[in-house]
């Protein structure tokens, strides 16, 4: 099944659902960075929780980044999720690896610790990008970014994510985010029984190793709350939008006396990005250039 979000709304318009399946995208970000089985499971909600929080937004350049930065071994995890279907992240260690918690289940929280922040920027391409932090609650990434979405945008929120990972690699990946809109938020009533069904969940990659659509997880969810699901679907893709001519131009940032070195030595450089792994080399005749182009800012700015 392809990677896609649907959106989905019930109530009447007061509950807003969005659903993601995202096990290729994941995949691909455990094999570019190599990552470990906790390290895969941290990212991995991480970035299908980019891609449902940023569905929110209007404007095609939208994005949104998302920070979580722990006392656990992993370090930081960061992702940056456009509204055009394309995310992309990467962790601080990717190679952590640790036993199963109690539930023998990946312990995401230990690995990411629970001591820490949520920061997330939302970036509507106006030039104003509007930012908020939380404490991290469990280190899950699910509980902290619902404590999010409760206290920055003060929206009652349900997200639960889900990656399952063994040998093979991502077999199933994605999550679902459900939001109680204004307009219903006053009818305990409904709420309970919203509250009362998600918790009877047992998780989200169940139910897709099951081989149930998101229509289907949808109509089992709320299909008696007059569920209406839009038709549109939008496919999800891990993308870098990361240049080599510009990741090279960092190298400017040695300094010209660093450059001289490497070309007197005949060494070429390295640039590599983070979000996606890929390397760029910079052979002497490019440093070169890189190190004329310097000079010749440095001599403007005199």
């Amino acid at each position: 099944m392809a990677d896609q979000l649907i959106r989905a709304v019930a109530a009447d318009g007061g509950i807003r659902i969005v659903g993601a399946i995202t096990t290729r995208l994941v995949e691909e970000a455990r094999t570019r960075h190599k990552l470990s089985y906790v390290a895969t499971a941290a990212l991995g909600r991480t970035l299908t929780a980019g891609a449902l929080l940023v569905s929110s937004m209007k404007r095609e350049d939208s994005r949104i980044n998302i920070q979580v930065q722990g006392d656990g071994p992993l370090g930081g995890i960061l992702v940056d999720a456009r509204l055009d279907g394309t995310v992309r992240g990467y962790v601080s260690d990717p190679s952590v690896e640790l036993p199963p918690n109690q539930h023998g289940k990946l312990d995401v929280g230990a690995a990411v610790g629970r001591n820490g922040y949520v920061y997330v920027v939302r970036d509507s391409g106006l030039g104003y990008p509007y930012s908020s932090t939380v404490e991290l609650v469990t280190g899950e990434i699910g509980d902290d970014l619902t404590q999010y979405l409760a206290t920055s945008e003060q929206t009652p929120s349900a997200l639960v994510l889900g990656v399952f990972v063994d040998h093979d690699g991502v077999e199933a990946a994605g999550g679902m985010l459900l939001q109680v809109l204004p307009k219903a938020a006053r009818d305990e009533q409904l709420i309970t029984a919203l509250e009362s069904r998600l918790s009877a969940l047992t998780g989200f990659t169940p139910m897709l190793r099951a081989k149930q659509t998101l229509p289907r997880i949808f109509e089992d969810l709320v299909g008696d709350m007059g569920l209406q699901i839009f038709p549109e679907s939008q496919l999800l893709r891990f993308h870098c939008s990361c240049d080599g001519d510009r990741m090279l131009s960092a190298l400017k940032l040695l300094g010209e006396d660093e450059l001289q070195d490497m070309i007197n030595k005949q060494e070429p450089a390295e640039a590599i990005c983070h979000f996606c792994g890929d390397r760029y080399e910079a052979k002497c005749d490019r440093l070169a250039d890189l190190l004329a182009e310097l000079k010749l800012e440095n001599a403007n700015r005199a």
